[in-house]
């Protein structure tokens, strides 16, 4: 065997570059990192879910309210869209604010682009979408919505999602109208806009479903859903699910459930039925209601375990302290668990092997097995709503 042997001058420097390495901090990846929202003070909590713990709290991001979160390609970054109109940029590894600017009044949501260049912002107030470049937040199109008949203000944009092609879709609450705001032209920073007009009464949320192909939104003035199909966007937009918004009493929009809530399982949508204590269980193919399944509430988000094996499904008030699991192959409900008042939100592990549920009245954050269905730990938390694992960064439509 040849050995090798190092002269002093260069054992020193590789000794100090292995004790600078040390001392200013390991390396790490991001795979494994996520953000929990502290809605009531404005903070996020930076967490690990390989050990299932806490790395940080970032503090001074306004009004969380209603929060969501992306991530940069690289899941280096998150990008919060706050109720105050903030777009703050977090570090996962520096453990702080990169950059932060106020960019309209109210925003509802946003989402970022294909190839991870460009964020953009779905704002009530003024109503319209912004979009920013993704390493410096510097605005690169102000798209303002439809005007109101009498000209006060404009169209409120809801259902921000991103969609193939470099492509973002919104919805137009006002105005009833879906629009596909198109990037795709790399000559130019003016997007390509289609607008999709009488799509339905107030549409007030929206979902892409996972292969990118369907964009959904709910209509909060009729009942029924607007499809468009982003396959063949020249067929227009159709009406699906006629049946859908019809509960035992007309419910305030804040009560009506999260269509971001809607999981693919199987070739079978599952739905949270509007006022009832159902989920109703859709045929993908044909778009027909095949099965409904009574619940022990009113329920707001219906998720699909990454394997699609389990649905599970939280609750409105007076029943958000309970979490009910069904079976997607029986469609009968395998477990009831109750991590206690104030369930607002749940995260699966990216393969699906453990699930973080937000408990705001606990101020606790719990990770239960899915396998045993059974409760492993607890993180504490104030007031934790939103719970964002950073394989989002790799999937479509959120």
């Amino acid at each position: 065997m040849k050995k090798i042997f190092l002269t002093p001058l260069l054992a020193l420097s590789l000794t100090a570059c292995s004790l600078s390495g040390t001392q200013e901090s390991a390396l790490r990846g991001t795979g494994d990192l996520g953000v929990i929202i502290e809605r009531a003070d404005g903070n996020v909590l930076i967490v690990e879910h390989s050990n299932n713990e806490i790395l940080a709290r970032v503090e001074g991001l306004g009004d969380l309210s209603h929060a969501s979160v992306v991530f940069s390609r690289d899941a280096r970054y998150g990008y919060v869209f706050g109720r105050d109109g903030g777009l703050t940029k977090i570090d996962l590894l520096k453990q702080r604010i990169d950059k932060r600017i106020i960019q309209g009044g109210n925003s509802i949501g946003g989402a970022i682009s294909e190839d991870g260049r460009l964020i953009a912002v779905g704002n009530y107030e003024p109503g319209g979408v912004k979009v920013f470049t993704a390493d410096t937040l510097e605005l690169v199109a102000d798209i303002p919505a439809t005007a109101l008949a009498d000209g006060s203000k404009n169209s409120r944009v809801v259902g921000m999602t991103d969609a193939p092609g470099q492509k973002f879709m919104v919805s137009l609450f006002d105005t009833g109208e879906i629009w596909i705001i198109d990037f795709s032209d790399k000559t130019t920073s003016e997007p390509q806009i289609t607008k999709f007009e009488n799509i339905g009464k107030q549409p007030y949320d929206s979902m892409l479903t996972p292969e990118g192909r369907y964009y959904m939104a709910g209509l909060f003035g009729e009942d029924g859903l607007a499809m468009l199909d982003l396959w063949h966007p020249e067929k227009g937009v159709t009406r699906v699910l006629d049946g859908y918004g019809k509960g035992e009493q007309p419910l305030p929009v804040y009560k009506m459930p999260h269509l971001e809530g809607w999981t693919v399982a199987d070739d079978k949508v599952f739905v949270p039925a509007v006022g009832r204590h159902e989920v109703l269980v859709i045929d993908q193919k044909t778009w027909q209601q095949k099965d409904r399944i009574e619940m022990i509430g009113q329920p707001v988000f219906v998720m699909a375990r990454p394997d699609a094996r389990q649905i599970w499904v939280n609750f409105a008030v007076p029943d958000n302290q309970y979490v009910q699991v069904i079976d997607s192959e029986t469609a009968e409900i395998i477990k009831t668990i109750e991590p206690g008042p104030g369930v607002l939100h749940m995260e699966f592990s990216p393969r699906g092997e453990q699930i973080w549920i937000s408990v705001r009245d606990r101020n606790e954050v719990q990770i239960w097995d899915t396998a045993t269905l059974e409760h492993l730990y607890t993180l504490e938390a104030d007031s934790p709503s939103g719970i964002f694992f950073t394989n989002r960064a790799h999937r479509i439509g959120l």
